[in-house]
């Protein structure tokens, strides 16, 4: 988190040895690198402007090459540029010079590619920010991931005809209170059906559930911008966004690795070997 002599990239690029399946493992949201800038005109602190971030998953997901797979991690955080937002996804209360926001609620909530507030709706600057730089932070940023993603499926379903992108988050352990008995740990997003199939989301909720795991479906999260704009099952690219409840391995005030860390990290590398192995056979379509 401490500033670099250089600017990192946009994003790290683990890859195997080997690639062995179909599947690719991304995470959009875990990025620690912030800005100087972003620091300095920022009216929260460095641990308030962290807890829209997702810490830590990409070191839960640091094995996935082992297990033949590539994973994608983001640098940046989510209070720079947003990874699961459209890059029209505006906000005009934040940034000075564009018409109107994109009209969708993400956007009207703050949470819009370039994020006007933080979790718990704390807005992050005390005025607007110039268009040319929301444009610096597309084009620094969101564009060059978006574009190693997209070339990262498309190999894939070279290679193998099918390409499985297993897009992972942390959810805030606040979110699921509502839920109350049937509060799961592991949420899987697939778009109600549109963004996978489903027989390949029943494996992964077993594989989790193998583990103890209570999963959901959908509820309360069903996947955003990433499983929506890749996920085509019709022509076998299918996109599966996973939830983990931060409880399981954080901190969540301190944002530090909890006590039991560790002992998840192993669960993880068990999960990810599975997957692995799922995405190293033929999907079965005829059945969906």
């Amino acid at each position: 988190m401490t500033e670099k002599p250089h600017p990192p990239a946009a994003f790290t690029l683990l890859r195997p040895e080997t690639e062995q399946t179909a599947v690719i493992f991304a995470s959009p949201h875990s990025g620690a690198y912030y800005p100087a800038s972003l620091q300095q005109r920022s009216v929260l602190n460095i641990r308030q402007l962290r807890s829209s971030e997702d810490a830590f998953v990409d070191r839960l997901l640091a094995s996935a090459p082992r297990y033949g797979a590539t994973l994608i991690a983001a640098q940046y955080p989510r209070a720079w540029v947003d990874l699961n937002r459209s890059d029209d996804e505006l906000d005009s209360a934040l940034i000075a010079g564009i018409g109107r926001s994109h009209p969708g609620p993400r956007v009207a909530a703050g949470l819009g590619v370039i994020p006007r507030v933080v979790s718990g709706g704390r807005a992050i600057y005390r005025g607007k920010i110039a268009q040319i730089e929301a444009e610096t932070r597309l084009n620094n940023v969101w564009r060059p991931y978006h574009a190693a993603l997209e070339d990262l499926l498309s190999q894939a379903h070279h290679r193998h005809g099918q390409a499985i992108l297993i897009d992972v988050h942390s959810m805030p352990s606040e979110a699921l209170d509502s839920l109350g008995a049937r509060r799961p740990r592991i949420v899987l997003g697939d778009r109600y059906g549109a963004s996978a199939v489903r027989s390949l989301v029943a494996q992964i909720e077993s594989v989790f559930a193998d583990e103890g795991l209570a999963v959901s479906r959908n509820n309360p999260f069903a996947g955003a911008y990433i499983t929506q704009r890749y996920g085509r099952p019709r022509d076998n690219v299918h996109v599966v966004q996973i939830e983990i409840d931060r409880a399981l391995y954080m901190d969540e005030a301190l944002i530090e690795p909890n006590e039991e860390f560790a002992t998840f990290h192993a669960l993880m590398e068990r999960v990810i070997a599975r997957i692995c192995a799922i995405g190293a056979q033929p999907m079965r379509l005829a059945a969906e």
